[in-house]
């Protein structure tokens, strides 16, 4: 069994406790409309075209089978109807111009590269994340994974919107070490409207997860998740959450921008920057005063 996999981060201090290895799967079932991975959100690969680096050698047009490259009043376009994804076009271009979003891997394939770094985990309570995209889209993959890490000694944690029965996601849940999980909207409708489902599952997964440590992080979004309305809703729903380790609020990130560019997709937070020091702050206030143990910021 292979699955698509987007990037494998070595030495990731942000993806839970002490040094870990950050597996990001690809497909997700959210649309986010600020996602700063969109190149995660299809469960097919992607073709990611940075024009910045395109020298203008043409190798693509030649190998290209559907004729998708072409030139657009003297501009390198990919007609993205044409487009199948087959990749050749990456395969020749030395200048990295095109990369393609997803690579087919195996358990065995990913293991020979997270147990590199055993001896760091040990040493730093780390260990593996799986990510996306949505890591809950494929829990019969997962499950194989985190059974192999554990098999190593490595533990492993996940992040995820949580975002699906209970009954399809307890298996998995059942044999990791650690939960991060979202909160991004509070109000389900707003949560459909930027998003594209409803928070329900999210919502009543937290209750029930009350034997493993959990994380539960907002994304600030402009005018968006970054209200003080929302975060004492989902700070109040927090509190007394015994298996809670913290409540974070995660600082927009604008480094997706490139990525929107790449796949010709548009980018609503296109404009958007981060929050300042004394606005993260505020932010953190606006949650502490429910009773919750808060972080601000990675």
């Amino acid at each position: 069994m292979k699955h698509l996999i987007t990037d494998i981060q070595r030495f990731s201090l942000n993806d839970g406790p002490g040094i870990r290895t950050t597996v990001f799967f690809k497909g997700c079932n959210m649309r986010c409309t600020w996602c700063h991975n969109p190149e995660t959100l299809s469960m097919d690969r992607d073709i990611l075209f940075y024009s910045s680096k395109c020298i203008g050698c043409g190798k693509c047009f030649g190998v290209c089978p559907t004729g998708a490259q072409r030139m657009v009043d003297g501009k390198h376009v990919i007609d993205r109807e044409l487009c199948t994804r087959c990749g050749k076009c990456a395969e020749v271009c030395y200048a990295e111009a095109m990369v393609v979003g997803g690579t087919e891997m195996s358990v065995e394939d990913i293991m020979c590269e997270v147990s590199q770094d055993k001896a760091y985990y040990d040493a730093s309570g780390g260990g593996v994340t799986l990510s996306g995209g949505e890591v809950l889209c494929h829990t019969d993959f997962a499950l194989k994974l985190v059974r192999a890490c554990h098999a190593e000694g490595i533990k492993v944690g996940i992040e995820s919107n949580l975002s699906f029965p209970y009954e399809h996601i307890k298996p998995l849940l059942n044999e990791v070490d650690i939960i991060m999980a979202d909160i991004k909207l509070f109000d389900d409708e707003a949560h459909k409207k930027y998003t594209g489902i409803s928070n329900k599952n999210v919502l009543d997964n937290i209750k029930k997860i009350s034997d493993l440590p959990l994380i539960v992080r907002t994304p600030l979004i402009p005018h968006v998740t970054a209200t003080k309305e929302n975060l004492s809703q989902i700070a109040s729903f927090l509190c007394g959450k015994k298996n809670l380790v913290y409540y974070q609020l995660l600082n927009f990130n604008p480094l997706g921008a490139s990525k929107y560019e790449s796949l010709d997709a548009h980018n609503d937070f296109a404009d958007a920057r981060p929050f300042d020091d004394s606005q993260m702050e505020f932010f953190g206030k606006c949650a502490c005063r429910e009773g919750v143990k808060v972080k601000v910021g990675e």
